[in-house]
């Protein structure tokens, strides 16, 4: 069972990074934020949502959603969703790895999506590298395995950042970055199968490894009060590749926007 081997050995290591923290060195962010994008990728509907955002850390463990570690992350470095640790750490250069929880796909959320099977739900294990180009641009770059086979396959994305702005309450930043992925996360989110095509009304589709999307997006980050935090972002996505080639992908350019608000210590 090599996936449940990886799994056991990323734990030890976060764990092992946990068990060298500092007790002393605890921080938190707790908060919510507001969402509108497109119901799924690709789909000419859209939503609007609210969702709780948060992220601690404890020494060199991590813990956070997706929109709770930039707002931890003001005026230090970001780092991704999930439970993540530094296994190293030399001038600009920077590697760890992660462990998150990966919703998968409720395929009756989304109309495009309707008659499709659900994506289960998962665990991913995340290798991922910053470099500091200079002290306000950043390239990063990640791959994301699915440890447990539920269909969420291997994701790459990498990504450049540039800081436009920066006081000691605030930042403007923006940045452009783009993702693939391998033949089993194309399928699982973008293909249609041929006994799936009565009941969701859409053509046979069997994608392959490829592009999924580039972005390019900007976001504003100010401290309100001493423990109040705001943020802001807006970009615009292009599905490419192998997913704009799905049927499920209506329309593949799509903007998204979010704000947060949230109490950080």
């Amino acid at each position: 069972m090599p996936s449940l081997h990886r799994t056991l050995a990323l734990c030890t290591l976060l764990a092992c990074s946990a068990a060298r923290a500092d007790g002393d060195d605890f921080k938190y962010v707790l908060g919510l934020q507001l969402q509108n994008q497109p119901e799924s990728p690709g789909s000419d509907f859209r939503k609007t949502s609210i969702k709780p955002v948060w992220a601690l850390r404890w020494g060199r463990l991590r813990l956070s959603t997706g929109g709770g570690n930039s707002l931890m992350g003001f005026g230090s470095e970001v780092y991704g969703a999930g439970a993540s640790a530094d296994l190293l750490t030399r001038d600009k250069l920077r590697v760890g790895i992660s462990l998150r929880f990966d919703g998968g796909r409720n395929s009756g959320d989304a109309r495009a999506t309707q008659g499709l099977p659900d994506v289960r739900r998962t665990l991913r294990g995340r290798l991922f590298a910053g470099y500091a180009i200079t002290e306000d641009l950043q390239w990063s770059g990640s791959l994301s395995q699915d440890l447990l086979g539920h269909g969420g396959g291997l994701v790459l994305a990498t990504d450049v950042s540039k800081r436009l702005m920066r006081t000691h309450d605030s930042e403007w930043s923006v940045g452009t970055g783009l993702s693939a992925g391998d033949a089993t996360q194309m399928r699982s989110y973008f293909g249609v199968r041929p006994e799936d095509t009565q009941a969701s009304g859409l053509p046979a589709y069997e994608p392959g490894a490829g592009l999924k999307d580039v972005w390019i997006g900007t976001s504003y980050t100010r401290m309100l009060h001493r423990n109040w935090i705001m943020q802001a972002s807006a970009g615009v996505s292009r599905q490419m590749g192998p997913a704009a080639d799905s049927p499920l992908v209506v329309r593949p350019l799509a903007a998204n926007f979010a704000i947060s608000l949230a109490y950080r210590r």
